[in-house]
């Protein structure tokens, strides 16, 4: 028998034969968390989101679940309910409303692609403080950016698809 033991299956092997019975080896395998905790400096997570033109710059901080977009209350900014409802999806997904206080500056598009931004930027910083949150808000496919945007105006049509109007005479 060697003084070193080179693999697993060698220690097994050895604690095998010692005694003439199979005994069972326990191995110490730590789960490594796959992601960690990005923080900056004041505790906050960043994140980018985009969507159609727009740019949002996200910071998520626990707090009281206020809300704030380009130095504005969301009920001032996205004055319609359906955009504060798409912007309040990745906190419901993941029961964590009133829990994060958020501020966020958008720039660009209008005020649908802001919104579909901010939520992507919330469910991106969102994971980046919670890691364990992550399987959840993909799930739902928050993290994916949303291709979906404007498509060119071709020549010889009046829009990217509408052909002029068709005069016989």
């Amino acid at each position: 028998m060697s003084d070193t033991v080179n693999s697993l299956s060698d220690l097994q092997g050895l604690a095998a034969g010692a005694e003439g019975a199979a005994v069972a080896v326990p191995v110490a395998q730590e789960a490594a968390p796959l992601r960690v905790q990005e923080l900056d400096k004041q505790g906050r997570a960043y994140a980018t989101g985009r969507r159609k033109d727009a740019v949002a710059r996200v910071w998520v901080k626990p707090g009281t679940g206020k809300i704030t977009v380009n130095g504005r209350d969301q009920e001032i900014y996205f004055a319609r309910p359906t955009l504060r409802l798409v912007i309040n999806q990745p906190f419901s997904v993941t029961d964590r409303e009133g829990q994060y206080d958020v501020i966020c500056t958008v720039k660009g598009g209008g005020l649908s692609g802001q919104a579909g931004a901010v939520k992507h930027g919330i469910a991106q910083a969102l994971t980046k403080y919670e890691p364990a949150l992550r399987g959840a808000v993909k799930a739902e496919g928050f993290l994916t950016r949303d291709s979906r945007t404007v498509e060119r105006k071709k020549y010889g049509r009046a829009k990217a698809r509408r052909s002029f109007q068709f005069s016989k005479r």
